[in-house]
């Protein structure tokens, strides 16, 4: 090799390297809302004492959230600005879309036959919602999934944990140790990696996940459950000239799930009650509640109810942004969630 080939490589290593560095610049990482430009401690006490602990869930905040502050709309748009250039929350092209939906992970229902019809399982970034009448299985299947996102990717899971949110006193321990075991986990290993909190109220319920951003990030939450998203709403906000409220605190507690759901790549989860509408001739008279606003914001809605007899469960895929409708049965057994055997299938009645 030549001394004037030698010099031309080093050239071009050192134009090479201012490149790297205006990249670095245009992306800067912020690891604590202190290091974010225009926050100093008392403005950082103030976003935490709204529930604003991460970098991740400040990107996700609008300027009128942050009023209460007490700083400028202009400041505190250039604070979400500085966030979300933080972990590059821009316009990109459909197949650099294409690249980052790469980064969507799946949690098995336990379920094979379900897992097909919701295209793998449940997919992170997006709510999912299960809705049905009590005793349809809506609480089992979030047991479930509280041991199966513990599980290896190969398995199914995402080698994470889950955050419960209660509201219903439906949570049960015994539950989790046997489906642990029937997934060969060891249960007092699996109890460790879920978080679980009791919602008293509604606004206890909105104020749980509007703090839990620190949690997520600190216990490597890749599950948020809320068992049941509605029941606290539907009992405080009574009559009609409750419903406005009632909807719009509903439409806040959801986007600020699918905020969390986002920065942190992880699957959310609420389960729903039903009402019965006897005025309904044609179809199916159970609805669920909450109406346009949680079926807006749930990206995938599945409908569980009952067989006439028996542990068996028909799960109804309802709403998808890309999928087809579809339906399957399972199974409800002292392990958890399982499929249903051909046997079954042929001598079990579909449903009620």
């Amino acid at each position: 090799m030549t001394e004037d080939s030698d010099v031309e490589e080093e050239a071009q290593e050192n134009t090479e390297e201012p490149e790297e560095s205006i990249l670095e610049t245009n992306r800067k990482k912020y690891q604590f809302i202190e290091d974010l430009p225009g926050v100093g401690p008392a403005t950082a006490q103030k976003l935490k004492e709204l529930g604003y602990h991460t970098v991740e869930s400040l990107a996700m905040a609008t300027s009128r959230e942050l009023e209460p502050v007490g700083v400028s709309e202009k400041k505190a748009f250039q604070v979400i600005e500085a966030a979300r250039s933080s972990i590059g929350i821009s316009f990109i092209r459909a197949d650099e879309l294409f690249k980052m939906r790469q980064t969507v992970l799946r949690i098995t229902t336990g379920s094979k036959a379900l897992d097909k019809i919701v295209d793998g399982g449940l997919e992170t970034q997006t709510i999912t919602e299960f809705y049905g009448e009590y005793g349809s299985g809506k609480s089992q299947m979030c047991h479930q999934l509280c041991i199966n996102v513990q599980l290896p990717p190969e398995r199914g899971g995402l080698n994470g944990a889950a955050l419960y949110i209660d509201t219903e006193n439906t949570f049960r321990l015994e539950r989790i140790v046997q489906m642990a075991k029937g997934a060969g986990i060891d249960p007092a290993e699996a109890v460790k990696k879920i978080i679980y909190a009791e919602a008293y109220t509604s606004d206890h319920q909105m104020f749980l996940l509007e703090n839990a951003d620190e949690i997520i990030k600190a216990n490597n939450i890749k599950l948020i459950i809320v068992d049941s998203l509605t029941a606290h709403f539907r009992s405080e906000y009574i009559g009609r000239e409750m419903l406005a409220p009632r909807q719009q605190k509903l439409n806040k507690h959801m986007h600020k799930l699918i905020a969390l759901a986002r920065a942190f790549n992880a699957v959310a989860v609420v389960t729903n009650q039903v009402m019965s509408k006897p005025d309904q001739f044609f179809g199916d008279a159970i609805h669920p509640i909450g109406g346009n606003i949680v079926g807006h914001t749930s990206a995938t809605r599945i409908y569980l109810r009952r067989a006439s007899h028996g542990p068996i469960r028909i799960a109804r895929l309802v709403s998808s942004p890309y999928l087809p409708e579809g339906e399957e049965i399972l199974k409800v057994t002292e392990n958890g969630i399982e499929d249903v055997s051909e046997e079954e299938k042929a001598t079990k009645p579909r449903g009620r």
